[in-house]
């Protein structure tokens, strides 16, 4: 008996011994739980309180820009990003001088911005030369993969994603729409930059080059300076070359000078069509190309993803999906030119 007793007495010690090891166990791995929870909620406590810096890299004006940049900032407003509450932007504008860009990015990556935002091709390559680590959306990129800003638009697959604006595709229905408005069209002049305005440019001339021997139109490659002299010289050349219409290369800095471009197009009584629906606004005659509000909203939601900790890498470039037809029935009727219904019917908007 005294041996049962015995043997009975020491399972009950040991089961004791088992009982407060596991106990501590237990009251160890509650005090971890405990602290990472308590850092988990300082960490949160103290990303609520962060301001993020987002750089704003354009080759063109503020002033150019002013509408689009509104949009972007209106829907980062509406995802809950505030100006002086939780984000700062950091607006660098290149002024029209692509030279400008590698200086303005470096600068943003010296501030140690969170993200970039890049509107085009040429200010996101200065950006992707400048950082390999900071995220950046491009906005309207016109061939993310053919400008080597991604690796391909499914798998970014670095610091790069965004949008693209289809520009060398559509151009070429730019070309179209000029034949059928414009009576016996056989010369277009093409207002574009100098040779060495970037790879955006370059990849569109190669679409647009062939587009025109297709459509047995005689394609008048006129170079242009920005200022308000070389924009006047560019129209007088056109004039002298008997173009019969006016198209321009996507280009940013481009945009910015279309107040001045729909002006001289009217002066030389030259029917134009425009990648963007802003130079109607002007009161340029027609534009047909890509939704570039609805863009820089969409360029909102990639900026509001990556802020919360998304990777570029992970987030495939989206194609604009919003197209654009615009007519002006005022500016036709300036220079003289009748509209069929037919082309009226195809806009999405008619200004009488």
């Amino acid at each position: 008996m005294k041996r049962i007793f015995r043997h009975r007495f020491f399972v009950s010690q040991s089961d004791n011994l088992k009982s407060k090891i596991q106990n501590r166990k237990w009251a160890g791995l509650f005090t971890i739980v405990v602290a990472l929870t308590v850092c988990g909620a300082r960490a949160d406590a103290q990303q609520a309180g962060k301001i993020f810096r987002i750089g704003f890299l354009d080759v063109s004006t503020a002033s150019g820009m002013a509408t689009l940049v509104e949009a972007f900032r209106q829907e980062m407003n509406h995802l809950g990003w505030i100006e002086g509450k939780n984000i700062t932007i950091e607006y660098r504008f290149a002024e029209g001088k692509n030279d400008r860009l590698p200086e303005l990015a470096a600068d943003l990556v010296r501030l140690k911005v969170d993200l970039i935002v890049a509107p085009s091709a040429p200010s996101a390559l200065a950006a992707k030369r400048a950082t390999t680590t900071i995220p950046i959306v491009v906005t309207n990129a016109g061939d993310p993969v053919g400008s080597g800003l991604v690796a391909s638009l499914a798998r970014p697959g670095g610091n790069v994603t965004g949008l693209s604006s289809l520009s060398p595709e559509l151009n070429t229905k730019r070309l179209e729409i000029l034949k059928d408005v414009v009576p016996k069209l056989a010369r277009v002049g093409l207002l574009r930059l100098p040779g060495g305005a970037g790879i955006g440019q370059n990849l569109q001339l190669k679409d647009l080059r062939p587009a025109a021997v297709a459509l047995k139109l005689k394609l008048e490659e006129i170079e242009t300076q920005l200022d308000a002299k070389g924009l006047e010289s560019a129209f007088q050349t056109a004039k002298q070359k008997q173009v019969g219409a006016i198209l321009t290369t996507a280009d940013r800095r481009l945009f910015a000078e279309r107040k001045r471009i729909v002006e001289l197009a009217g002066k030389y009584r030259l029917p134009a069509i425009y990648f963007q629906k802003e130079f109607v606004d002007e009161g340029g005659l027609m534009s047909y190309g890509a939704d570039y509000v609805d863009l820089y909203r969409r360029a909102a939601g990639y900026v509001d993803k990556i802020l919360k900790d998304a990777k570029p890498a992970d987030l495939p470039v989206q194609q604009a999906t919003k197209f654009e037809f615009v007519i002006n029935l005022k500016a036709a009727k300036q220079i003289g030119l009748t509209i069929s219904p037919d082309m009226l019917a195809r806009a999405n908007k008619v200004i009488k």
